[in-house]
């Protein structure tokens, strides 16, 4: 028996501490109470000095009433003159918040309802991580890929649904709208939406929780526009998240009555049988109301549309252009426009790495410059790779959404070549993602204005440079191949036109907005280029894709002004000046001409794209721009000449 050691004195043994239990053991009673050790409050943010009589000098709990009541209201049946009683938090959870209930002084008309003796749980301006656990925990479909980022499923709806978009027509928007032939504008009357927004409203009180988003639209702080949508989905919320602008938490507490809300019930049909419907899907704008409603659609799309087809409305009033497109600015403050439809590459070639990304989708140009509307970017992901697009692919980490993504079962990685489930797989993230964003998303007047067309007949040169005129046409043409999988029902890609590079989107006629441009243009200085990011060497079928480097070559060079200086020659029928030379790029496909093996073949395809462009343009011609004509007829002599031939 060994004799050494003290065996009432304390033993150490090797290097091992020895830990004091106190201070170690945990102060919990119970699991419940250990894990509600594991979260605490966030740090109040009201600022210091707030004035008593501003949102910031309210309490906690009084903001807290302030905000359910706000969205209460939101929610309220116009029925029952009532919104439902509504609680911050997770249903699942067991703290339960202050619980107003938005009531008028009214009477209700109608005898109380199921839903309204039940508690409708807010779940507020969730963080992307809270979202997540609410995707993963409740919605079949989301799950975690090897980068972070959360893929889910928009259901049976993968594009959007163009032909289910209604406005509603009434004293307000009969004369101030685009309607008839070629508008995107499909009436509806009051009755009808108000019969869609009871049906929404009804189908969101009946859930145990909504989740309701409070964001902003437009970085130029003189012309931002409150957003708040109400939905259903962690999924929706993440999307819009990252799509629109995130208010900070001072922002928030001062946020107020939205200008524009969303009500979207995807997840329920509307009624095929309410007048003005033709399916189970409506997608319905009512402007005086200043409310937007989703029913039988998931697919987020959606939303982010919607609000860009408002701001069409909104911001031309002010007399700033709202613009779908792309923009970046150099090191030394050029800022560049890039116009184009899905597909097109507006995305891919506003995201370079050498410049400053200001946005890749939907701006506004006011008398201060230009800014981004949105708080994110919505890639198209099919046959996406790290080589071509290496700050999209970068970006797809925690916090971004990967819209019906095909990935490996146990690994989670996603290949972006697979379109089992569509072809329009998309990534929404925040723009902040983008390593050489500029923050805030604003910048100075354009020197560049370049519009995008993927050309299937392979007859348009790789790049042209526009006069004034030219670049209206070309404008309110908005010609392009409609790519597969943007929108339902399309499998290959086909010649369309779509006004101002989005006809889906504008409210006004299409030569209200190019005049806009055309004013801002001259007034600034900037430049028009037409970019084919389409075939060469023969049509869709036959010829093939201009690369993708050439196309990079072709825009490094209108950023630095060397095309500027270049020699052009022109083409016969669209009077097209091109340039002889572009660095970088082989000098023989610049002529289209050049690279097709059948001469006649080449002249028969440049006509006949030259008559749909003619046929095309037919609808706009008797439209008066001012207190004359001349601009109409200055944009319709910028035209294809047929018989050049």
């Amino acid at each position: 028996m060994p004799t050494s050691g003290n065996i009432n004195g304390p033993a150490k043994v090797g290097n091992h501490d020895d830990e004091d239990s106190s201070k170690t053991t945990v102060t919990a009673q119970t699991i419940d109470e250990l894990h509600s050790l594991q979260k605490k409050r966030s740090a109040p943010s009201t600022p210091k000095g707030a004035q008593p009589n501003s949102a910031f000098g309210l309490s906690d709990d009084e903001r807290t009433k302030q905000r359910l009541e706000s969205i209460s209201a939101s929610l309220a049946s116009l029925t029952r003159e009532s919104g439902p009683k509504v609680v911050k938090g997770d249903p699942a959870s067991r703290r339960v918040g202050h619980v107003p209930h938005h009531r008028p002084a009214a009477a209700p008309t109608i005898a109380v309802s199921d839903s309204a003796l039940k508690f409708t749980h807010v779940l507020y301006n969730l963080s992307p991580a809270e979202l997540y656990e609410q995707a993963i925990k409740y919605e079949k479909g989301s799950f975690i890929t090897s980068t972070g980022a959360l893929a889910t499923l928009s259901g049976a709806k993968t594009g959007r649904c163009p032909r289910d978009k209604r406005v509603v027509k009434d004293e307000l928007t009969e004369n101030e709208l685009w309607w008839g032939k070629g508008s995107p504008n499909i009436e509806m009357d009051e009755h009808s939406f108000m019969v869609n927004r009871e049906r929404a409203v009804d189908y969101l009180n009946s859930l145990d929780k909504v989740f309701v988003n409070d964001q902003f639209l437009n970085w130029d702080p003189e012309n931002q526009i409150k957003v708040r949508i109400v939905s259903a989905r962690a999924y929706h919320s993440l999307f819009m998240h990252n799509m629109c602008i995130r208010p900070t938490p001072e922002e928030l507490e001062n946020f107020g009555t939205p200008d524009f809300t969303i009500y979207n019930a995807g997840l329920f049909p509307c009624n095929r049988y309410t007048h003005y419907m033709t399916s189970s899907t409506s997608i319905d704008l009512n402007l005086a109301r200043k409310e937007m409603v989703i029913l039988g659609t998931q697919y987020a799309g959606e939303m982010k549309k919607g609000l860009f087809s408002v701001m069409h409305y909104l911001m031309p009033k002010r007399q700033i252009l709202s613009l779908h497109s792309g923009c970046n600015m150099g090191k030394s403050g050029d800022v560049a426009l890039f116009f184009g439809l899905s597909g097109t590459g507006k995305t891919t070639l506003s995201t370079d790495h050498n410049r400053y990304l200001i946005g890749d989708d939907e701006h506004c140009w006011s008398e201060s410059g230009v800014s981004n509307i949105e708080g994110g970017c919505y890639a198209k992901c099919i046959d996406l790779s790290g080589e071509n697009e290496p700050d999209i692919w970068n970006a797809i980490k925690f916090g971004t959404v990967l819209e019906n993504v095909v990935f490996d079962e146990h690994f989670r990685v996603v290949d972006y070549a697979d379109k089992s489930v569509t072809e329009n797989t998309r990534a929404a993230y925040p723009i902040e993602y983008i390593p050489n964003v500029k923050l805030p998303c604003v910048g100075p007047h354009p020197k560049n204005v370049i519009l995008l067309a993927c050309d299937a007949f392979g007859v348009l040169p790789p790049v042209s440079k526009l006069s004034l005129s030219q670049t209206m046409y070309h404008f309110i043409s908005g010609y392009t191949a409609l790519v597969a999988g943007t929108e339902e029902g399309i499998k290959e890609p086909q010649a369309t036109f779509s006004a101002c590079f989005g006809a889906a989107f504008i409210m006004l006629h299409p030569t209200k907005y190019a005049a806009m441009l055309a004013e801002k243009m001259e007034n600034h200085g900037a430049t028009g280029w037409l970019v084919n990011t389409g075939w060469s060497g023969g049509s869709y079928g036959s010829g093939s894709r201009i690369k993708l480097s050439y196309t990079r070559k072709i825009i490094d060079a209108i950023h630095s002004g060397s095309l500027l200086n270049a020699e052009y020659k022109k083409t016969q029928i669209f009077g097209l000046e091109i340039p002889m030379g572009v660095e970088g790029v082989p000098s023989e496909i610049l002529d289209p001409e050049n690279t097709w093996p059948d001469k006649q073949a080449f002249k028969e395809t440049l006509l006949k794209l030259a008559g749909l462009f003619k046929n095309n343009f037919e609808t706009f011609t008797n439209y008066q721009i001012g207190e004359n004509n001349n601009l109409t007829e200055e944009i319709l002599a910028a035209g294809p000449i047929i018989n050049e031939a």
